[in-house]
């Protein structure tokens, strides 16, 4: 599991679109798998059912945080992770982050299990719980709207 754990944060962070947010999630991920563990089947890929665990948290957590913005108001407004750079690689990285936060979130998972963590369509279709087809597809317009998106940028220009 501890090898998993920078695989798990990346998907956490594209997820949950911060990393404190992102790092939260990896937490709630590692210990319900922990205490879960027993349900976790012997041969079969232990980083899909992670995988798995985390997107139904991040779902719930979701659902969790609508029904709170309809009763509180939102605390967390204006939160942002600061940067010590003017590097030009950290700001190409901001406007890819900035790109996928954009897409739906059906387009961004299915972006980051292929595009990012490399599993293959098959085995993304299974995390995500829907056919290969609907994965491909929300796979392209997803890949098509952040290259629409990243062309559009105004920082392209140096």
């Amino acid at each position: 599991m501890l090898d998993l754990l920078p695989r798990l944060r990346r998907f956490a962070i594209g997820l949950a679109g911060s990393a404190a947010d992102g790092d939260d999630l990896c937490q709630m991920t590692i210990e319900r798998a922990l205490t879960r563990r027993e349900q976790w089947q012997e041969g079969t890929r232990l980083d899909s059912w992670m995988y798995r665990i985390m997107r139904n948290i991040f779902i719930d957590e979701g659902r969790a945080a609508t029904r709170r913005r309809e009763t509180f108001v939102d605390a967390d407004a204006g939160l942002s992770v600061g940067s010590d750079g003017g590097q030009e690689a950290r700001a190409e990285l901001s406007m890819v982050d900035r790109a996928m936060a954009r897409l739906p979130e059906d387009q961004r998972e299915a972006v980051l299990l292929v595009m990012v963590e490399g599993y293959a369509y098959k085995e993304a279709a299974q995390i995500v719980g829907c056919p290969v087809g609907t994965l491909n597809s929300r796979l392209v317009r997803g890949r098509d709207a952040l290259m629409t998106m990243l062309a559009d940028e105004p920082e392209n220009a140096p």
